[in-house]
């Protein structure tokens, strides 16, 4: 069932942590998912075309490959596929010299993952360029590993993402918890077979079986970990996603 902080009782549980912790990045450890929806309307802008509102629920999260095909698409942009994801690579990138905010909690839980030597691998459908610059900020000795979109022949809402962190961390993927704040993220988590906490960032993430949503990273700690690990059911072997 969903579960909230307010109905988990984390002061009365003891017991093991999950073997490893895997984090998205957008949306999830900092507050760029605007970033990258005004890199998208300045592109576009740019060829002449007014991206529509509800474009943003659709590209939240998604692969790069994905938003940007489904933009062209959308607008009849005369476009590549490679150029625009060029071009919003390097709209985002602009970006960045405003400066980068973690989102709420997100240094204290990374620092308390660190004092209870829970591994944690970040996670993310951005580019490697994009990663690298946004570690900066995050910090770097914060993760054991990271996952780029671009490594993977297949990313979110593959499972691969999450199945290539487990297997760098030699943990079993229904023994780790994912963070994520979308859809897309989360399908990629579930599918690999990972107990998964969303934090809805842009589009809401509906309550299911075996998925606990919160509000923030600030309702998640260690002893809500231990809790939640605790309580969960026994998954089944994850298993690859159909194409999309």
């Amino acid at each position: 069932m969903t579960s909230s902080p307010s109905i988990i009782d984390t002061a009365a549980v003891a017991g093991p942590l999950p073997q490893a912790v895997l984090l998205d990045m957008d949306g999830t450890l900092v507050d760029t998912e605007g970033f990258w929806w005004d890199a998208e309307v300045e592109v576009f802008a740019g060829l002449g075309h007014t991206l529509a509102e509800e474009y943003r629920a659709v590209v939240v999260g998604g692969p790069m490959t994905r938003s940007a095909g489904f933009l062209i698409e959308a607008t009849g942009a005369d476009i590549t596929l490679d150029e625009a994801r060029d071009a919003l690579n390097a709209a985002f990138l602009r970006r960045l010299d405003q400066g980068i905010a973690l989102m709420p909690g997100a240094h204290r839980l990374l620092t308390e993952l660190a004092v209870h030597r829970v591994p944690t691998a970040l996670v993310s459908a951005s580019h490697r360029t994009v990663i690298d610059r946004m570690l900066g900020s995050i910090g770097a000795h914060h993760f054991a590993l990271t996952v780029a979109g671009d490594e993977l022949t297949r990313t979110k809402p593959h499972p691969d993402p999450y199945l290539t962190a487990a297997a760098g961390l030699g943990a079993d993927p229904a023994r780790c918890v994912a963070v994520e704040d979308t859809l897309t993220g989360v399908a990629s988590a579930e599918a690999a077979g990972c107990q998964v906490i969303a934090v809805p960032s842009v589009a809401p993430v509906p309550p299911a079986p075996g998925r606990t949503v919160v509000t923030s990273l600030e309702e998640i700690s260690v002893g809500f970990l231990r809790a939640l690990h605790h309580r969960a059911p026994a998954r089944g072997h994850a298993r690859a996603a159909d194409p999309v």
